[in-house]
């Protein structure tokens, strides 16, 4: 039984500040961010929103408003997807997706993510653009995207991964992106000549990591219900 003094230890202990995330579920960067965070163990306060009715709170702590948005316990704010991942791994990361042991590896992971962020990620834009108004030049548009898949078929050829035969950064940074084009002619991608592609891409949509990554959570302004993310171990 305990004693007085126990129970008001415990009166007495409050919940160890989180960080708040602002996230949207099905955007790309949001979802990197996420798996970042789930794959690290960290434990966030989720607070999903809508385009149309983002949170004044968000808007405050980052003016340009795009998610994910990241406010660390200190007051920092994280306002990038990439860096938010970094932050993650860098706190724990019990399965060395950033490769620790070699910081060349590290330097090609980063800038094979940026190759993807800036160039294939502009590439995708353009095709889903020309597949939803029906344009002449999806064609055109899908081969200028493959370029970027041929690159990561012929690394799936020679590894399990990316990067090696272990899981990385670039895996789940590049993930969101390999999904939306997949889903921009879904019949096309399926007959496509990419089947290491579309096996690393399946290993991952079938993994009960991604069904709790994508989980549907109610929308923070609509109760303000906290809702605890990630290694939860608050």
């Amino acid at each position: 039984m305990k004693s007085m003094t126990d129970k008001l230890m415990l009166t007495k202990t409050k919940p160890k500040p989180l960080p708040i995330l602002y996230s949207l579920r099905n955007c790309p960067y949001a979802m990197r961010a996420r798996i970042a965070i789930y794959k690290a163990k960290q434990t966030v306060m989720l607070r999903d929103i809508v385009l149309n009715n983002k949170p004044e709170e968000m808007i405050t702590a980052s003016p340009k408003a795009t998610v994910p948005v990241l406010v660390l316990t200190g007051g920092t704010v994280l306002a990038e997807s990439l860096a938010v991942m970094l932050w993650a791994l860098n706190e724990t990361d019990p399965d060395n997706l950033l490769h620790s042991q070699n910081e060349s590896v590290l330097a090609e992971m980063l800038a094979l993510i940026t190759t993807f962020d800036d160039d294939f990620k502009a590439c995708l834009e353009k095709y889903k653009c020309a597949k939803r108004y029906r344009e002449t030049n999806v064609v055109e548009c899908r081969g200028v995207c493959e370029q970027y898949l041929e690159l990561l078929e012929s690394r799936l050829s020679s590894h399990l991964f990316l990067m090696s035969n272990t899981e990385s950064l670039a895996d789940i940074a590049l993930l969101p992106f390999i999904r939306q084009f997949a889903r921009v002619e879904r019949q096309w991608y399926l007959q496509s000549p990419y089947p290491k592609v579309r096996q690393w891409l399946n290993n991952y949509l079938q993994s009960p990591m991604f069904t709790k990554v994508m989980a549907k959570y109610p929308l923070w302004l609509d109760n303000h219900e906290i809702v605890l993310f990630g290694g939860v171990t608050n």
